[in-house]
């Protein structure tokens, strides 16, 4: 059985959040977790709720599933729409400021 959880439009670079996702694939959700737990990175925080959430809507689905049982078969972490800014630069000109978005998807599997 599988489990999926998915967080869109979520404030970090998808470029930062991929070696973090790296890190957790075809571990055990515990383990998973325990790892997100320790890292020190924005996505990080991000992922670990996913993780975690995908866990929840295992057991919440399913009755017979048992979260701690489950591996992380596939993360993945897709690039959002960017929010555009400007900020001022010399002789009155604008320079444009990017601020990437992710869309983050984690499967859980028996």
């Amino acid at each position: 059985m599988e489990a999926i959880a998915r967080a869109r439009y979520q404030r970090v670079s998808p470029r930062k959040t991929r070696p973090v996702a790296d890190l957790i694939r075809g571990k055990k959700v515990e383990e998973a977790l325990a790892i997100l737990k320790f890292t020190p990175n924005k996505g990080a925080e991000i992922l670990y709720r996913a993780v975690k959430s995908a866990a929840s809507n295992a057991e919440e689905n399913n009755s017979h599933a048992d979260a701690s049982r489950m591996v992380v078969k596939e993360v993945r972490v897709d690039a959002g729409p960017a929010w555009k800014r400007f900020t001022p630069r010399a002789y009155g000109r604008a320079s444009l400021i990017r601020k990437p978005t992710s869309h983050i998807t984690v499967v859980l599997s028996d």
